[in-house]
């Protein structure tokens, strides 16, 4: 079962039909208690085109799993759990960036720890 932070691969529809692309869970083990889905958030290898301030360019791509430099982008789907593949996880300084990242990205209250 893909895991918070677990690098996966999905297919995502696109210009020319599915095309298989990594990306990023960023659902909860609570949410995956109770729902057949995951919320992922997706990854390029366009690495020079990730400048917004939600965007990351990962630091330990290759430790995650990935072939390519890749950036995180707050763009985000539901997929259901069977159509993901797991081939890594990020770094924890990669995850805290990604978090801090969709966390910026959402309108949800900014809460201090």
């Amino acid at each position: 079962m893909a895991e918070p932070g677990d690098v996966v691969t999905v297919d995502f529809p696109g210009a020319t039909g599915l095309k298989r692309r990594p990306a990023i869970v960023v659902s909860t083990h609570l949410y995956h208690a109770h729902r057949p889905d995951v919320v992922i958030a997706v990854l390029t290898s366009n690495v020079a085109a990730a400048t917004a301030p939600t965007d990351y360019v990962l630091q330990d791509w290759q430790a995650a799993g990935l072939r390519l430099p890749s950036a995180f982008r707050a763009y985000l789907a539901t997929v259901e759990r069977s159509a993901t593949r797991v081939i890594g996880h990020l770094s924890n300084r990669d995850w805290r960036a990604a978090q801090e990242r969709l966390a910026q990205s959402l309108a949800f209250p900014v809460t201090s720890s």
